[in-house]
C-alpha cells in the first residue's frame, strides 16, 4: 500500500474530526454482460470496494458516478439501471450520504475493465457472485446482499 496514501488519509479524518462536514458520495453495483460485479481494491484500504468516490461541490450526482467509474475503472460507457439505495453513515467523523447505483457496462466494455489510476486503485476486476472475495468491506457485503435479494436498500451504511 501507498505510504503517502495513506497519511493523506490520516490527515483527512483528522480534519473530519475537527470540522464534521456533510459529505457525499457515490458507488455503484457495476455488472457485466455475464453479471459479474466489478470490485476495486484501493492503494490505501485493505479491502475490496464497489467503485465510486465523493461528489464535487457543483457536480451532479449522476456527472460524479460516471467521473468516478472513469477514474476508478477506466469504464466510459455504461447505463445506469436504477438506485440501488441511499444510505447515512456517521463514520470517520463525517455525516456522509452515500448513493449507490446498479449499473451496466455496455456490450464489450468488460475488455475495458484496467485500473484507470494506479497510485489510487491497486487491483480491478470482475467477479462472479458466488466469488466474491471473502475480504470485502462489510458495507459491500451488505448492498451486495441487497442487490442479489432485490431489495431497495436505505438506512445506515
Amino acid at each position: 500500500m501507498a505510504l503517502h496514501h495513506r497519511l493523506i488519509g490520516q490527515a483527512a479524518r483528522l480534519y473530519w474530526r475537527i470540522r464534521r462536514p456533510r459529505t457525499l458520495g457515490v458507488r455503484a453495483v457495476v455488472l457485466d454482460r455475464e453479471d459479474r460485479v466489478a470490485l476495486v481494491r484501493h492503494t490505501y484500504l485493505d479491502q475490496w470496494y464497489l467503485p465510486g468516490g465523493g461528489v464535487k461541490k457543483g457536480e451532479s450526482i449522476h456527472a460524479a458516478l460516471l467521473r468516478e467509474l472513469k477514474e476508478e475503472i477506466a469504464l466510459g460507457d455504461a447505463t445506469i439501471e436504477r438506485v440501488l439505495g441511499v444510505y447515512h453513515s456517521r463514520r470517520e467523523a463525517k455525516d456522509d450520504h452515500i448513493v449507490i447505483f446498479v449499473v451496466r457496462a455496455a456490450e464489450g466494455a468488460d475488455d475495458e475493465l484496467r485500473r484507470a489510476d494506479p497510485a489510487e486503485i491497486e487491483d480491478v476486476r470482475w467477479f462472479p457472485f458466488d466469488q466474491v472475495p471473502a475480504d470485502v468491506s462489510s458495507a459491500t457485503g451488505r448492498r451486495l446482499a441487497e442487490y442479489r435479494a432485490g431489495a431497495v436498500g436505505v438506512g445506515l451504511w
